[in-house]
């Protein structure tokens, strides 16, 4: 395994194949290269010129960043790639969000653990209100 990470978009046809790889459905070409072009940031993982992980962020670029698509696939998980693509992430959050901003996510059940060793932290029924979505 020769996994190496670079700050690129991935193509459409792979990220459209490592979303469904990982379970998440089969996204729709045209919604697929909406999400990847108004993304503010991508990074991936590849084995030689294979696609094995990926994530971006979404947002405004001020007030809100969204962690958004970190997704490594099966067959290479559990090898550091997940931490990798994250310390990327971190690293362009640090560059491109100001004091005030907040940085988001949802994480797939079971997964709080890994955003936990980056200082995200579980939202409960406080003040802080539950964490939430909509799918359509």
């Amino acid at each position: 395994m020769d996994v190496f990470i670079e700050n690129s978009q991935p193509a459409l046809e792979e990220f459209i194949t490592l979303r469904s790889k990982v379970g998440w459905g089969e996204t729709p070409k045209k919604l697929a290269q909406i999400a990847l072009e108004n993304s503010l940031f991508h990074v991936v993982a590849r084995d030689k010129n294979r696609l094995v992980g990926m994530a971006r962020i979404v947002g405004d670029g001020a007030l809100f960043f969204y962690i958004q698509d970190l997704v490594v696939d099966p067959d290479y998980q559990c090898n550091g790639i997940g931490n990798l693509l994250m310390q990327n992430i971190e690293s362009y959050i640090s560059n491109a969000a100001l004091k005030g901003a907040t940085i988001g996510l949802l994480s797939a059940l079971g997964k709080e653990a890994f955003y936990s060793r980056f200082g995200y932290i579980k939202r409960s029924g406080s003040a802080l209100g539950l964490g939430m979505c909509k799918f359509i």
